[in-house]
């Protein structure tokens, strides 16, 4: 019987992050962003009261990619999110479990943000920070690990909100779970990213020992193919294997630009080095047009879907166009992964190959990085793409107070380097053995005294309904 509680308070901070290089990704530059903190307080149904926590990037132009918006305007959308998820959560006085009282409020969160014009990316976003706040507290206040809480299904995940799996297909999927001991890194290569030379995607300094490559597309299909071959030049320069997968963010017009680039793949010998070594191209095409456009004979690669992942029956859409996977991300909602890699391992054992990725965009060390990292490690999630390390000069301007709490309490995850306590990498592996401590994957809550209140933005106003 998984335990109920009632959620009794939820706050918001945040904290400016500066980059220590420029993210390129889709049509944006990213220096720096807010990230955001949620602290709550649950009474746990004869346990008492806990305090748990969460924290994720507000980032810009990925949750909703309109062109008519600023880049302030999506991250207010996103403080939007949360604080209209708050005023669901905490209209909820009765006693529930996690789960049940998460799918008590994600539909009336979905009308409430598209009421504002939020879309259902960055509705999400609200729930999933609070969602992963009160497990934190929920596996405080009954002294177990995130690892051993999901596999004894401490939340309550059933089957209400995904129509295609049982409530035994959830149990059983969580019952069997084993906690990765390690989970290796995806080097991000983003569009300004140097390719060759020092600094470049074959320096060791540089990649980490990464044997798993991410490189980043911008939608012309000459121009990513001469850059993609560019890269696999130096990534045969590595003196070990590699893999790589292609993410577009969305960038790819339609199926017959995507086509040009699919078709040079399978045909230019340059491109070898990465068409022998492809994985999956992740969400090619703009979400809207994702769901109109089958994949037909594209398929003979693999591709998942990453921003078009905005609903719990988005994968089994997907499927039915021709995409073989899905990606987890915390920052949109760790039930929903567990339920998408329920229905991968499903679907796998049935025959079919379908699988599920970490894709990171938005975990700074800390908090963030160690929730998904935990997340990916109970899923099966293998290698799993990070760019907190790579963009943020370790803990950035976190005071070093607060950085020396996790670096004491990951030991195993965190290395001190150059002044700065920095996310440790284990030949190109991150280690998962200190996140089985009692609570969400972490034994440090950041320094709530050393951060503002979030911000808060205005409601937006429909353009249709403003005149």
């Amino acid at each position: 019987m998984s335990p109920r509680l009632a959620v009794k308070d939820i706050s918001f901070f945040e904290r400016p992050v500066l980059f220590a290089r420029p993210f390129r990704f889709g049509a944006i530059v990213i220096n720096g962003t807010p990230q955001a903190f949620v602290r709550v307080e649950i009474e746990v149904e004869g346990k008492g009261r806990a305090t748990g926590a969460s924290a994720e990037f507000l980032v810009a132009k990925w949750f909703d990619k309109r062109p008519h918006l600023s880049p302030e305007e999506t991250i207010a959308e996103l403080r939007r999110s949360l604080l209209i998820a708050r005023e669901l959560y905490l209209a909820h006085s009765d006693f529930e479990t996690a789960f049940g009282l998460h799918a008590a409020c994600i539909g009336a969160q979905i009308e409430a943000c598209a009421r504002e014009d939020i879309p259902p990316l960055a509705a999400a976003y609200g729930p999933a920070e609070i969602d992963k706040a009160i497990l934190d507290a929920l596996l405080r206040a009954t002294g177990a690990n995130f690892f051993d809480g999901m596999a004894a299904n401490i939340a309550g995940v059933d089957a209400r909100l995904s129509r295609d799996l049982a409530d035994s297909d959830v149990a059983q999927f969580l019952a069997g779970r084993q906690r990765l001991e390690r989970v290796a890194i995806r080097h991000t290569v983003g569009m300004d990213d140097r390719i060759e030379g020092e600094g470049g995607i074959a320096d060791s300094n540089e990649n980490a020992g990464a044997r798993y490559f991410k490189l980043k597309l911008n939608g012309d299909p000459v121009h990513d193919a001469d850059r993609l071959i560019r890269i696999g030049r130096e990534l045969t320069t590595l003196p070990h294997d590699y893999s790589v997968t292609l993410d577009a963010n969305e960038q790819y017009a339609d199926l017959a630009v995507l086509g040009a680039l699919v078709e040079r793949l399978g045909r230019d010998a340059e491109l070898r080095p990465i068409a022998s070594k492809l994985l999956y191209i992740e969400q090619p095409m703009p979400r809207d047009i994702t769901r109109q456009s089958p994949l037909g004979a594209l398929a003979r690669r693999d591709f998942i879907v990453d921003e078009a992942d905005d609903s719990y029956d988005a994968f089994p859409i997907a499927r039915a166009l021709g995409y073989r996977g899905i990606s987890s991300k915390s920052c949109k909602g760790i039930y929903k992964s567990v339920i998408n890699a329920t229905r991968a391992a499903k679907w796998s054992a049935a025959g079919e190959k379908c699988f599920i990725t970490g894709e990171d965009l938005t975990c700074q060390a800390g908090l963030a990085v160690q929730q998904d990292l935990a997340l990916g490690a109970l899923i099966g999630v293998t290698h799993a793409e990070r760019n907190g390390h790579h963009y943020v000069d370790g803990f950035g301007d976190t005071p070093a107070t607060e950085a020396e709490a996790f670096l004491a309490g990951h030991p195993d995850l965190y290395t001190r380097d150059g002044g700065k306590v920095r996310l440790a990498i284990h030949d190109g592996d991150l280690l998962t053995g200190s996140l089985t401590t009692p609570g969400f994957a972490t034994s440090a809550h950041p320094d709530w005294s050393a951060m503002s209140p979030l911000q808060q933005p205005t409601a937006r106003i429909p353009l249709e309904k403003a005149v």
